[in-house]
């Protein structure tokens, strides 16, 4: 089983891709002044994620001022592992978004993960305590690296390579 974290006053809340486009590996990075946690994840977890905590944030109070997300990744980025279920929540009493990660994990057919939906999960978790005001300016970073990657193809929507693109409505 691989490590678990858990962060409660981060000082860095970020995600970024590495790689050309049509390539990129996404992550997520949570750091304080002791460890730096970098989770891989899906280009279609990073929006997922910053299109829920957008929504969240929305029927929350105006954030205050605080700190901002951090910054960019943090080198080298070496993964810690994959995540495979997301979870958030909000934190009234600390004005605080908690948010689970816990790793992807490939078992037998008879073997359920169930995870953040069921029982215990068989992998690591990571739980992250996020001041409003990093998350505020996460999902806007989030929201930019995940829609920097390759053009779409006007006919088809699909991404188009830098090589080409055989779009199947031309057929």
């Amino acid at each position: 089983m691989s490590e678990s974290f858990e962060i409660n006053d981060p000082t860095l809340f970020t995600t970024g891709a590495v790689g050309p486009p049509g390539q990129r590996v996404f992550y997520l990075q949570v750091a304080d002044d002791e460890q730096v946690v970098t989770l891989r994840l899906e280009k279609q977890q990073v929006v997922a994620l910053c299109d829920h905590l957008e929504a969240m944030m929305a029927d929350l109070p105006v954030v205050g001022a605080g700190p901002g997300h951090g910054g960019d990744l943090r080198e080298p980025t070496e993964e810690a592992w994959i995540v495979g279920a997301l979870g958030v929540a909000y934190e009234h009493a600390d004005d605080r978004i908690l948010i689970v990660a816990e790793e992807m994990v490939v078992g037998d057919d008879d073997d359920e993960d169930l995870g953040l939906f069921g029982s215990e999960p068989q992998g690591a978790t990571a739980r992250f305590r996020v001041p409003r005001s990093m998350v505020a300016e996460f999902i806007t970073l989030g929201l930019d690296v995940a829609s920097s990657g390759r053009p779409l193809c006007d006919l088809c929507g699909n991404p188009m390579d830098p090589q080409g693109h055989p779009c199947p409505r031309l057929n």
